[in-house]
């Protein structure tokens, strides 16, 4: 049989550390920004605080599940950065970008960016006990509660001191300004739970479960056994989307989430949900050859494959197989990891994962390897699930 486990930790060990582990700036700080799809990397490209944030969670997680003295020390380096030059001393939170030598550049606040700081500072906590980390993360928990709620949700995009600004084109799209996002959402309730990991804090298991609420009452569509993507300020959909990635990447996000709470009526409400969701991707996005496509957009796939969802898509099957015990949930996920394997796994020396692959299986031109949005996060998570969790999803 198939070693998914073993072949997990070969792409951490040869693969991803390594290739995120090269762009390590010892000289302006911080991890390099951008590099193209020819391998070259730009040192001065901008640092956004989104991917610096990403880079310190992966070490963070990595350094604690091998014990690796490389990773911790890479870990060390991005919290420094972050530290001294994404976190705004004046107005609080985080900057969404600085420039390569930590000059101030894009001071936009958006809740999507103080999210993934917040998760990241959580994990670096957990692995070195660094009280100032802790205090950094509870420092953003407060803000995120302060400034970006009313009282129905969560609000995104402000400037520097705060102030909402309703043109949210940092998350939105289609050709639309949404002024929620499922996307912003789903991303708070994720670092929440990675600080309710590390503090137990009853104020954070509060905020979970408004959040989760929201979650069943105003982005869920049962009907559609999907999630609405861009809201109105009412929660109106602004558009018919099915985000295939983004559904299986929160049908396990929430529901490993939930079982944290101990409250065990909303842990089954959001296991129904988590299932209908994992299983409508599968019969609607899962092709034969293993690949998962993007998403559906007034009734057209958009059947490009992207490299995070066929991530996601491994984990939200393994998660529903354990659940149901489905083997047409294990078949799937074992088909995507291969799938990956073949097809998005740069074997170009010092190569990492393509961005995007074209339904006729060839790396898509055009995308780079590395950018504000192309990270460490899902398939770093990925592997280091698979390795946790093996014998639970009887992998090995």
């Amino acid at each position: 049989m198939q070693n998914i486990v073993s072949e997990a930790e070969r792409m951490l060990e040869e693969r991803i550390f390594p290739f995120w582990h090269s762009l390590r700036d010892d000289v302006n700080g911080g991890f390099i920004g951008y590099m193209s799809e020819d391998l070259e990397a730009d040192p001065e490209y901008d640092k956004g605080t989104i991917l610096e944030s990403r880079i310190l969670w992966f070490f963070s997680e990595y350094a604690a599940a091998s014990g690796s003295g490389a990773a911790l020390s890479d870990a060390v380096h991005a919290y420094k950065f972050i530290k001294e030059h994404a976190i705004d001393r004046e107005y609080g939170g985080v900057f969404w970008s600085v420039g390569f030598d930590g000059s101030r550049k894009d001071d936009a606040k958006h809740a999507y960016c103080q999210a993934f700081a917040l998760y990241g500072l959580s994990s670096y906590y957990m692995l070195t006990g660094d009280k100032e980390a802790l205090d950094e993360a509870l420092s953003l928990y407060g803000i995120i509660e302060k400034n970006c709620t009313d009282e129905t949700g969560y609000l995104e995009y402000f400037s520097r001191d705060w102030k909402l600004n309703e043109d949210n084109g940092l998350l939105s799209g289609h050709g639309v300004n949404a002024y929620r996002t499922m996307n912003t959402l789903l991303h708070i309730f994720e670092a929440y739970a990675n600080l309710y990991r590390a503090t137990k804090m009853e104020s954070v298991a509060a905020s979970m479960k408004r959040i989760l609420s929201i979650y069943l009452e105003k982005v869920y569509c049962p009907e559609k056994r999907r999630e609405e993507v861009y809201f109105d300020r009412d929660y109106r959909s602004l558009c018919d989307i099915t985000s295939y990635g983004h559904d299986i990447e929160s049908s396990w996000l929430i529901e490993e989430g939930a079982a944290l709470l101990g409250d065990e009526k909303l842990s089954s409400l959001i296991s129904q949900v988590s299932s209908q969701m994992a299983r409508n991707v599968l019969e609607k996005a899962f092709l034969d050859n293993g690949a998962v496509i993007n998403e559906c957009v007034d009734g057209h796939d958009d059947l490009t494959r992207i490299w995070w969802i066929q991530a996601e898509a491994v984990q939200g099957f393994l998660n529903e197989y354990w659940k149901s015990h489905d083997p047409k949930l294990k078949e799937a996920a074992l088909s995507v990891w291969s799938y990956i394997t073949e097809y998005f796994a740069d074997k170009r020396e010092g190569g990492e994962w393509f961005w995007a692959v074209s339904p006729s299986d060839e790396p898509l031109r055009g995308y780079p390897v590395v950018d504000p949005w192309k990270c460490p996060y899902h398939n770093g998570r990925l592997c280091l699930n698979i390795i946790k969790n093996g014998d639970r999803y009887g992998l090995q």
